[in-house]
């Protein structure tokens, strides 16, 4: 049962950190394919929390259940403590959505745009002064229809703060972004976590993820499949570096695995991915291995391991493939 104080809309607190979003077991199926399947994570208040993974994973159904807008089949989902599913009206309010794309009045100016989203609620933000924080106080005139991408987003996300909402949900807020706008969302975003706001976003972007999130959660098929820090995931490679290059045919896996240094091989048709402890070690043994078989190796990079590098080990495939 919600308490008195739950049903007030106050966060519950866990030690010293006071947790905004708790979502427990979510589950969702459409036609008897299930899409989100006993998704369970907490969000801490001004923290940016994001949900990472190909195109139909369940990121944007996850969302949708967690905002209100989707009605779940199995699962609960509290934000500031309140039940989403008993206390809707109540959530809404406190939330901010920025959707993938947003459906706009041609007809209305940017300042009016905002100013109708504000009469539906009982307060909001000054419209000019958002209008400033998102960069957009020179287009106050503008229509939306003239407006680039990038600054179409920059007004769907002052039109997700325009009642100042306690917990934020951006998704896929950079898709089809150039890299300009891009970076100048991310800006405003780490902004918006500097004055306590708590954000749930997607991504299939692996950098937007490692630069954003203070914790990620890696979806697939429906499941979160694995859960920390960007440097959590990646320290779970055990790798210092990742030696990525093509050996043909006549290389063998095994062969790979058994040189200095090395912690895992990702093998498809002729391209390697090795992860070692050791890289100086491990691509000289690379090197003389290639020179003794005389293997060509070609296309030889070295890096240090990424988000894309987790999921592949994780899965087996890109990240950026469709589910």
């Amino acid at each position: 049962m919600i308490s008195q104080e739950q049903s007030q809309g106050q966060s519950t607190t866990a030690g010293e950190r006071t947790v905004m979003v708790d979502v427990r077991g979510l589950v969702k199926s459409y036609h008897h394919k299930t899409v989100v399947n006993n998704v369970s994570f907490s969000v801490n208040q001004a923290e940016i929390f994001g949900l990472l993974g190909p195109n139909g994973a369940g990121k944007t159904t996850t969302l949708e259940m967690i905002e209100g807008i989707r009605k779940p089949d199995a699962g609960t989902a509290l934000l500031a403590g309140l039940d989403v599913r008993r206390q809707r009206s109540a959530v809404q309010r406190i939330i901010g959505v920025q959707l993938q794309a947003t459906a706009l009045f041609p007809e209305l100016t940017l300042l009016e745009t905002l100013e109708f989203f504000a009469a539906l609620y009982p307060r909001a933000l000054d419209k000019r002064k958002l209008l400033s924080d998102v960069a957009l106080e020179e287009k106050a005139r503008a229509h939306p229809q003239d407006l680039s991408g990038g600054q179409r987003q920059r007004l769907a996300l002052a039109i997700a703060l325009v009642n100042d909402p306690q917990v934020l949900f951006l998704d896929e807020p950079t898709a089809g972004l150039d890299p300009q706008s891009r970076h100048m969302l991310w800006d405003i975003v780490m902004r918006l976590r500097e004055q306590g706001k708590t954000i749930i976003l997607t991504t299939h972007f692996m950098d937007e993820a490692h630069l954003l999130c203070d914790r990620i959660a890696i979806l697939d098929g429906g499941q979160i499949i694995a859960q920390d820090t960007s440097a959590g995931l990646i320290g779970r490679l055990g790798a210092q570096a990742t030696i990525d290059c093509r050996l043909d045919g006549r290389a063998r896996q095994a062969d790979i695995e058994a040189l200095e240094g090395i912690t895992g091989v990702l093998h498809t048709n002729e391209r390697y991915l090795i992860y070692t402890q050791t890289m100086q070690p491990t691509l000289a043994a690379l090197l003389a291995y290639a020179t003794t078989m005389s293997i060509p190796l070609t296309d030889l990079q070295v890096r240090a391991p990424t988000l894309e590098d987790v999921f592949l080990e994780l899965t087996g495939r890109a990240l950026r493939s469709d589910a």
